[in-house]
């Protein structure tokens, strides 16, 4: 993404556009009584209303990549792309397989991570432990990446002026400030502020992109004439492998610890589901959006290779920028919002994996007297040690560690069954629970890393998940628990917020 504005301006836009969003989130967010609390720090007192749910949720699925990722494909593929709007639309269809009901009971056992279901649900340390592990390891990956892709971006927009290394590290520690005072708050308002900008930045790169390269039609008739094949019906094995996606990101996504968080941190169930109904719209005017302007460039610059297309928005923006300063000051902005949109993702996902390590691992195995307080202190210490080592990894990837690394939803996956089968499944075990989680994931891992990423169009995590399945639906039908321990789910089962439940 390699850009010819004038570095300099670039530094000035990334610099009052994050200090801005420090001194918003913080001015707004900061409370003692919330900061020293698991609930108040991690979940905002659990009391996002629909406006900052929305966008919390919509800045933390919608990265920059939608824009500098997704277009380029749109380019390569054609409109075989479309898949990528429904792809975004079963995220949302995965959080309502078990989301509301999930609330519900989060409510009453004021859980703060995913690992409280577990711990609730299942009672056993090591079905905790393991299913944190897992969470925590996704979690590792997808900061990594945002951390990458954050560098690139910064490079690009400053062309070079602020090398990839100062400039994720400069973002990082805002993200941090501002975390460390103010929680999910302070991530809430930071996400807003993103989202808002990522959609206007989209709209305003497509009217841009409209007025200097055309529209769809001439595309249209450019690909019928020379590229055929991106105006086609695409093979059955391409569609095959995208059903295989389709599940995969639909449920993976959906039981990211992050988003399962914000699930928790919602203000009551109708505020939950106003704010899904909602971001069902959202693919069709973000990852719609990208792939109208992917398939406009198949006209505006032909014959690109791979990597040459990965280049396109850049270059894109580079001609609209050469225009006028109006145009060139929007396209600043642009690339302000991605940063942003990075920026939202990451830091939720940092507060999320401070809140594992802190609640579920600190709290629960190593120091299980802590206060609270305590908690939240050593959750922040440890979450900025790692992010710190994370940086180091993004610097510096070693090959053979970085390949380990591309695993994310294949293992994250491995947890749903807990909650699609655990919410509305008395008689599942924690026995199946447990061998079905390491099972599936050892699988998934295990083919995606020996170079079978895929089975036939499906991927190694559905194919893990699978069996996972299989596992915990024979297993717990083989072998109950005990009296003792079916009387206990019993008992969760027949509290009102489950009887009384409307799904």
């Amino acid at each position: 993404m390699q850009l010819n504005f004038v570095g300099w301006h670039g530094l000035l836009v990334i610099i009052f556009y994050a200090l801005f969003i420090l001194c918003t989130t913080v001015y707004f967010s900061y409370s003692k009584t919330l900061r020293d609390s698991l609930k108040g720090f991690y979940l905002g007192g659990k009391g996002l209303g629909v406006l900052l749910l929305f966008f919390t949720l919509y800045a933390t699925q919608y990265s920059g990549n939608t824009v500098i990722g997704y277009a380029p494909k749109a380019y390569r593929m054609g409109y075989a792309w479309f898949m990528s709007v429904p792809y975004m639309i079963l995220v949302i269809a995965g959080y309502l397989l078990f989301a509301p009901r999930l609330h519900v009971i989060a409510k009453k056992f004021n859980f703060v991570t995913p690992a409280d279901w577990f711990d609730k649900r299942f009672g056993s340390n090591a079905v905790t432990l393991v299913a944190t592990i897992l969470m925590v390891y996704a979690l590792g990956n997808y900061l990594l990446e945002q951390l990458i892709a954050m560098g690139h971006a910064i490079a690009g927009i400053t062309a070079g002026v602020i090398p990839y290394t100062w400039g994720v590290l400069f973002l990082v520690i805002i993200m941090l400030i501002y975390e460390w005072l103010g929680g999910l708050k302070a991530v809430a308002i930071a996400d807003t502020i993103n989202g808002i900008m990522l959609m206007l930045g989209l709209f305003g790169f497509l009217i841009m992109v409209f007025n200097t390269f055309g529209g769809l039609t001439d595309a249209a008739h450019y690909m019928i004439e020379n590229v055929p094949k991106k105006i086609g019906v695409p093979p059955l094995s391409v569609s095959q492998t995208w059903l295989s996606l389709y599940i995969l990101v639909g449920i993976g996504a959906a039981v990211y610890p992050h988003a399962i968080q914000r699930i928790y941190a919602a203000e009551n169930e109708r505020t939950l589901k106003r704010s899904l109904s909602r971001m069902a719209w959202m693919p069709f005017i973000t990852t719609g959006v990208a792939l109208i302007i992917g398939l406009i460039r198949i006209k505006a610059f032909p014959g690109l290779g791979k990597m040459e297309s990965e280049q396109l928005v850049g270059m894109m923006a580079n001609v609209i920028a050469s225009k006028s300063v109006f145009h060139y000051w929007v396209m600043m902005l642009l690339f302000a919002g991605i940063i942003g949109a990075i920026m939202s993702t990451a830091d939720s996902v940092i507060l999320s994996f401070s809140s594992l390590i802190s609640n579920d691992i600190y709290g629960r195995f190593i120091n299980p007297k802590a206060n609270e307080k305590k908690k939240v202190f050593w959750g922040k210490i440890i979450g900025i040690c790692v992010v710190f080592l994370l940086l180091f990894i993004a610097w510096n990837p070693p090959g053979t560690l970085f390949e380990i690394f591309v695993l994310k939803f294949e293992i994250l996956i491995q947890i749903a069954p807990a909650f699609l089968l655990g919410l509305y499944w008395k008689r599942m075990t924690k026995s199946s629970v447990l061998v079905g989680m390491i099972v599936g994931a050892v699988i998934a891992s295990g083919m995606t890393l020996t170079g079978m990423k895929t089975f036939h169009g499906w991927y190694s995590g559905i194919i893990g998940l699978a069996i996972n399945m299989l596992i915990c639906v024979v297993g717990s039908l083989l072998f109950p628990e005990s009296t003792d321990e079916q009387q206990k789910v019993e008992q969760l089962f027949s509290s009102r917020e489950f009887t009384g439940f409307n799904a």
